[in-house]
């Protein structure tokens, strides 16, 4: 009887480590998937005229729960950390490109991200942008556009680990 206690308390024990290892596996995938499923994160923008890499973006979730993205590191052969937006005609006339907020005010829409607008740093000019994920999470197609979405030019973006 003693036997059966002790092995019954031993199957208990495995099970029971067998329990908590899934639950942390499981936590740590859903936390991937979550990452995965918004565009929240850091992603190498692709240059559309050379298709070389042109700059990090950092897409964080506001208070508010939209998404806003700034640059975090200009990676172009010319690209210098002291660069300014010149060509930009409201508040950020002047500023740094690097740390500038470029995507902002993006609210999800499903499976998708609307309402926002992104700056292009190299022509100052602000395009209302939509977004949606590609590849399981890992690219993002960025579209800025005029007026109507038809009227634009789309990005992928890859995302960073």
């Amino acid at each position: 009887m003693m036997q059966l206690t002790r092995r019954a308390r031993s199957m208990a024990l495995s099970t029971a480590k067998h329990a908590a290892l899934a639950g942390v596996l499981f936590a740590t995938a859903m936390t991937a998937f979550a990452q995965s499923a918004t565009p929240v994160g850091t992603w190498q923008t692709i240059d559309d005229h050379t298709g070389k890499p042109k700059a990090l973006v950092q897409i964080s979730q506001d208070s508010d729960g939209s998404l806003s993205g700034k640059v975090i590191k200009g990676l172009g052969p010319n690209d210098q950390p002291d660069r300014r937006c010149t060509a930009c005609t409201d508040a950020r006339k002047d500023q740094l490109i690097l740390g500038m907020t470029i995507i902002d005010d993006m609210k999800s829409d499903g499976s998708n991200w609307d309402g926002g607008q992104i700056l292009d740093p190299e022509n100052g000019k602000v395009y209302k942008c939509k977004m949606h994920l590609e590849d399981g999470g890992q690219k993002l197609v960025v579209r800025g556009y005029i007026g109507v979405s038809l009227l634009g030019r789309s990005q992928t973006w890859v995302r960073q680990q």
